[in-house]
């Protein structure tokens, strides 16, 4: 008898779909289990997930860029700068470091014998740093702007601690 009541409202597991959504052969309208069974609503609890629980870590990002031609650099640290402060990130820099300056002397003559005359070479290399507190993937789309040739960069991170 009990069996048939639960079938009636719907709360046995083996009621089928039909006979849930709608009359069935008992000839009335029948409950869904959700509505009816408070115990049967237990699977439906949303429970809280570990990823969503994760918060995004915020990074301490330090992006180095050094160049021989100092309008290419300067270029690119202020596109950087400029989509870092459209994110509302905490930006510090570009900080100008002394320029590194690399000399060459050698001999102009090619078999040693005459004045003795000599070429000077030398090649000078920028160099900035730009410091950015932000989660990475934030940092990746900063990044993927267009690097003038001849500008390298490399970015470090770590922890915010």
């Amino acid at each position: 008898m009990r069996l048939l009541k639960d079938v009636a409202n719907g709360c046995h597991p083996f009621a089928t779909h039909r006979q849930q959504q709608g009359a069935g052969h008992f000839g009335f309208r029948l409950l869904s289990v959700q509505s009816y069974c408070p115990l049967s609503n237990m699977s439906l609890v949303n429970k809280p997930k570990t990823v969503e629980a994760e918060e995004t870590r915020i990074h301490r990002i330090r992006i180095t860029l050094s160049s021989r031609n100092v309008k290419n650099l300067e270029k690119v640290c202020a596109d950087l700068k400029r989509g870092a402060v459209d994110k509302n990130l905490k930006v510090s820099g570009p900080v100008r470091l002394p320029t590194k300056i690399l000399r060459l002397t050698t001999r102009k003559s090619p078999c040693g014998e005459g004045t003795n005359t000599w070429d000077r070479f030398e090649m000078r290399i920028h160099k900035r740093i730009i410091d950015l507190h932000a989660p990475s993937d934030i940092v990746k789309q900063i990044t993927s702007i267009s690097i003038e040739p001849g500008v390298e960069v490399e970015v470090t991170i770590a922890d915010s601690a």
